[in-house]
Formats: structure tokens, C-alpha cells, sequence
């Protein structure tokens, strides 16, 4: 007789840590921060009408108008010379599918809680989620906009500013151990990235955003020895690396003309392209306790991705330029040291089995167009019903409480970093 299987209900559906939430970053992050002789160069908010913005083959072209011109009104981040409005597309929750264009908005225009702690504190209640895991939105996914700025000490100091912020006020007391630390690196030294990736370690931070592609940046690529100071870093503090799509600053697309809607459907490609280039790269090898995340890049793709990787490993490796880095088969890379985050991927879900229980987290991006919110535990219920509840746990809560050194009580604190504030 066939024994039943005992699946989670909405009444057990464990309490939700996502390692995929944003930051709308206030005005004052940077002015409150950086030395006085910086306030008129470094990040600061103005607002003016948009004289143009356009989205199409995966690029983001906006274009600031002066005081007194025509246009819709925004809230800019101004930059040395780069100037880049707030858009609905940085928080559109609480708004209609419908009605979430290309805009531009200001902060009074956005839900509070894309940049207030207890309106998101309070938001994540609606949503049944305890604990969240934020990336920035104004230094885009990992800090690009410092890497791309002329002045390199300013870039410097506004990492970390960043970094000071989100650790001591954004991840603060204010947050209850309910927000979890991401820091940025200066990318463009790996030794001073290393140096950063310590100095955040020290007091308790145990996540760093980096590139899913460094060469679409101008860096070097994975494949070569450039990043071993910052990659050994992050092995030697614990320090997992979370990579989110579009942190390459090239979305996929498929050809200068094509919709937005083209690079929404395969933004995964990234994080595939990426976890190909890791699993050949021999990095797992030299630093055998590195973690790495794809944020945003659902799981439903890995299956095929582990399996083509085994056999060119198996059959080609002699000509393909890896025998002599690659070691195991890239599975077993993949089993001990990546992580697949989703937010809504039945089909992966459907296929676990074959990706790994211990290789998933979850996520309700927040507060992006694509969130669940406020139904990430529908979502979440609906797509795990069929799954033991411990499995549940592992995916919704307790991979995450692991790799990113929460408690057990799934909370981001003193007792677990040693140095938070």
C-alpha cells in the first residue's frame, strides 16, 4: 500500500528568507558620507523633467532635461557626468501589471519601503517574509557605477560609504536582524576588493555582489588569475559571492530592435553563460569553501546546463583547454559550491532532483516589477505543494540560514557575525 506523502499547507508554509530584494537607496546615502570637497561630484539626488528615455535591445538610455524644460518630472542621481532617474521598473510593487511603464518617478511617487526600513519591515510582514537579502539599485547590481566613474578615490570612498550604510542603518538596529548585509567592492583593484571583502567580514557581513560576466565590464574574466586576491577573500571569510542578472551591465537580448519583453523571457542566459564560465574555470578547485549565487536567474535551465557540462568535461577536456584546472566533473563542482535562487520557476521545482535540494534558496524580489509580493507564499505554496516539508524548509529558509551565516532562527546579528551593529 502506497504511504502518503505529508505536503506543506499555507498554514505551515515556513516563514521566507529572500536572498533577492532591493534597496532604493535614500538621497543623503553618499552627501551624508563622503568629505565635503566630494558633495557637488559625488552621488547626489536633483530632480528635472525627462527630455527622453528609451529601453530597446536591452539598453537603458535616459536623457535629463534642465529646470524649466518640458517633460515628466523625476528624481535623478547625479554623478560626475552621468545622470540617471529613478524609473517604476526600481519599485513597482503595490501598482497594476498594467500600469508599470518605462517611467520616471520620484520618491514620492514609490512605495516607502523600496528606501524606509520599517515601511519594509512592515511590507515583508504582508508578505510572510522574515529575513531579506537587498541589492543596491543606484550603484547597479555590483557597484558598476563606481567602477565606471574617473575619479578612483571618490570611487573608492563611495563604495564604501555604500557598504557603511547598508551594514550600520539599512541592516542596522532599526531592521531587528530582519535585513541582511550585501556589500559592494571596488572592482576595479582586486586588491583593494579583498581588502573591502575583510573589512565587511569583520563585522559580520557574509555576502558581496560581483559580475556574472567581468568582460562585458572592461575586467578580467574568471578564466584567469586577476580575482584571486578577492576570490580568496571571500573563501577565507566565508563570503559568498551573489551575482544578479544585468550585473554585467549587458541584459540579453536578441537584436538592437527588439522589446524589452525578448530580454525579460531569457534574462536566465546570464547566469547560465556565467555558471558555465565558473565550472570551467577552476576556481572551485584553487578555493575548494567558495560559494557563489545567481540572484534572479531562476533554476529551471541548470538540468541541461550540468549535464552538457559533464560530457564535454568527459570528452572533450583534453582539446577543450580545462584538464589540467577542471578536476572533477562540474556537477560535483556545482554541488558543492553554487546556488540557484528563484522567485517563480515551477518547472525547475518539477525537476529538483536534478539540480539538488541543497543547491536552491528563494527569493520574492522585491520591490521590481517581477516581485511576488504580496503573494510570494501563494506562489511559493502553490509550486512546492507537492514537495516533502522538509524539502520546503531547505528551499524557503534553511539553505539561505547556511550559506549566509544567519542563526537558526534565520536573523542577521552580533551573534552570528561577531562585529553588527
Amino acid at each position: 500500500m502506497e504511504t502518503m506523502k505529508t505536503v506543506t499547507t499555507m498554514e505551515t508554509f515556513p516563514e521566507i528568507i529572500s536572498v533577492d530584494d532591493h534597496t532604493v537607496e535614500p538621497p543623503n546615502v553618499w552627501r551624508d558620507r563622503l568629505p565635503s570637497k566630494y558633495h557637488d561630484t559625488g552621488p547626489r539626488i536633483v530632480r528635472a523633467p525627462i527630455k527622453e528615455m528609451t529601453f530597446v535591445g536591452g539598453k537603458f538610455a535616459p536623457k535629463m532635461g534642465a529646470a524649466g524644460d518640458d517633460g515628466p518630472i523625476a528624481d535623478w542621481w547625479v554623478y560626475e557626468d552621468l545622470h540617471r532617474p529613478l524609473t517604476r521598473l526600481d519599485t513597482a510593487v503595490g501598482y497594476s501589471r498594467d500600469d508599470i511603464k518605462l517611467e520616471g518617478i520620484t520618491y514620492e511617487q514609490m512605495r516607502p519601503g523600496s528606501y524606509s526600513v520599517p515601511e519594509r519591515l512592515a511590507d515583508m510582514d504582508l508578505n510572510h517574509v522574515q529575513s531579506a537579502l537587498c541589492f543596491p539599485t543606484f550603484p547597479r547590481f555590483c557597484g558598476q557605477t563606481f567602477t565606471e566613474a574617473k575619479d578612483r578615490e571618490l570611487g573608492l570612498l563611495g563604495v564604501r560609504a555604500y557598504n557603511d550604510w547598508m551594514v550600520e542603518e539599512w541592516c542596522g538596529p532599526q531592521a531587528q536582524g530582519r535585513l541582511i548585509p550585501l556589500t559592494l567592492v571596488p572592482l576595479w583593484d582586486a586588491e583593494l576588493a579583498a581588502t573591502e571583502v575583510r573589512r565587511n567580514a569583520a563585522r559580520g557581513v557574509r555576502a558581496v555582489c560581483f559580475s556574472e560576466i567581468p568582460p562585458h565590464l572592461g575586467l578580467p574574466s574568471i578564466h584567469t588569475d586577476y580575482w584571486d586576491p578577492f576570490l580568496r577573500a571571500c573563501d577565507e571569510t566565508g563570503t559568498v559571492v551573489a551575482m544578479h542578472i544585468g550585473s554585467s551591465s549587458k541584459m540579453p537580448s536578441t537584436s538592437p530592435d527588439a522589446p524589452p519583453a525578448v530580454g525579460s523571457t531569457v534574462t536566465f542566459a546570464n547566469c547560465c553563460f556565467s555558471m558555465v564560465d565558473w565550472l570551467m574555470s577552476g576556481a572551485f578547485d584553487r578555493f575548494q569553501n567558495l560559494k557563489i549565487m545567481y540572484a534572479e536567474g531562476q533554476i529551471g535551465w541548470i538540468p541541461y546546463i550540468l549535464e552538457r557540462a559533464n560530457v564535454v568535461w568527459e570528452e572533450n577536456r583534453g582539446w577543450g583547454g580545462v584538464a589540467d584546472k577542471v578536476l572533477r566533473p562540474p556537477s560535483e563542482l556545482f554541488a558543492e559550491h553554487v546556488y540557484g535562487c528563484f522567485f517563480d520557476d515551477a518547472f525547475g521545482l518539477r525537476n529538483l532532483d536534478a539540480i539538488g535540494v541543497g543547491n536552491v534558496l528563494y527569493e520574492t524580489d522585491y520591490p521590481h516589477s517581477d516581485s511576488t509580493w504580496p503573494k510570494s507564499k501563494e506562489v511559493g505554496q502553490s509550486q512546492m505543494g507537492h514537495l516533502d516539508p522538509d524539502v520546503v524548509e531547505r528551499i524557503v529558509r534553511g539553505n539561505a540560514i547556511e550559506v549566509l551565516g544567519l542563526t537558526g532562527e534565520g536573523v542577521w546579528g552580533p551573534a552570528v557575525g561577531g562585529g553588527a551593529p
